[in-house]
């Protein structure tokens, strides 16, 4: 089975959409399309046709390109059912356990809420990859919006049973503020310190930092490493008020 080729495109300030590619159907999926435009030249560009958009959760800067790309190519949108009231248009809802397909390649649907009250994410465990949308960042975690600590917790416990290659697709540029701030958490951490420098470096020469991995995180992320429910709240309360 031919690899997925994942493309990273950046979009407004921060933000990043995936395009994914399975080469053997030709089938080509956008995850979290902030907007249209950049995404349609991207798949354009590289002769693909977009077939599908998978959705992580609701807000408009994962879901903004979703009907301009859909009236342009129509392909089928997949977003998670406890916000397809907010998601409007959705064609095919998924919750925890659902499994969804890119030609021969099959994800899981995991339920991750705590960020948004449905939020979803989707791991192709065969491919060693996962789609977080704003629920992990490299070293850092989405905020509590519509959920709880304990629930943000139980999502950084089942990440971290992934195994350490397992590369993590999230949807910001967060990194360099992240890792800034994880070293207040924990000073002691060399891999911490060795791993900021290098982003340091990496985003004054205006190169992307994402995907992170696992393994990284489990070193690094503050939030991942967290050893209860409320640490991570207690950390998550310090990085809102930074």
């Amino acid at each position: 089975m031919a690899a997925l080729e994942i493309v990273r495109i950046p979009v407004l300030s921060d933000n990043y959409v995936w395009l994914v590619h399975e080469s053997e159907s030709g089938a080509t999926m956008v995850v979290d399309p902030a907007v249209a435009d950049p995404v349609l030249a991207a798949a354009t560009e590289r002769g693909w046709t977009i077939t599908d958009i998978w959705n992580t959760h609701w807000h408009p800067d994962h879901t903004g390109g979703n009907a301009t790309i859909k009236e342009a190519t129509g392909c089928t949108i997949t977003g998670p059912a406890a916000e397809a009231a907010r998601i409007p248009t959705l064609d095919i809802t998924v919750t925890g356990g659902d499994t969804v397909r890119l030609g021969n390649h099959v994800a899981a649907v995991w339920d991750v809420p705590a960020h948004t009250a449905g939020h979803i994410a989707y791991h192709f465990a065969d491919d060693g990859a996962i789609f977080v949308g704003d629920t992990l960042f490299a070293m850092g975690c989405g905020r509590l919006f519509e959920g709880t600590a304990e629930q943000m917790f139980a999502n950084m416990q089942r990440l971290a049973e992934l195994d350490d290659a397992t590369r993590v697709y999230c949807a910001h540029e967060y990194t360099l503020s992240n890792a800034r701030f994880a070293v207040t958490v924990e000073p002691d951490n060399s891999a911490l310190a060795k791993r900021l420098a290098a982003v340091e470096t990496a985003r004054s020469a205006g190169d992307a930092t994402v995907p992170t991995t696992i393994g990284e995180e489990r070193a690094t992320n503050p939030f991942l490493r967290a050893n209860s429910a409320t640490e991570l709240g207690r950390i998550r309360a310090l990085k809102d008020a930074a």
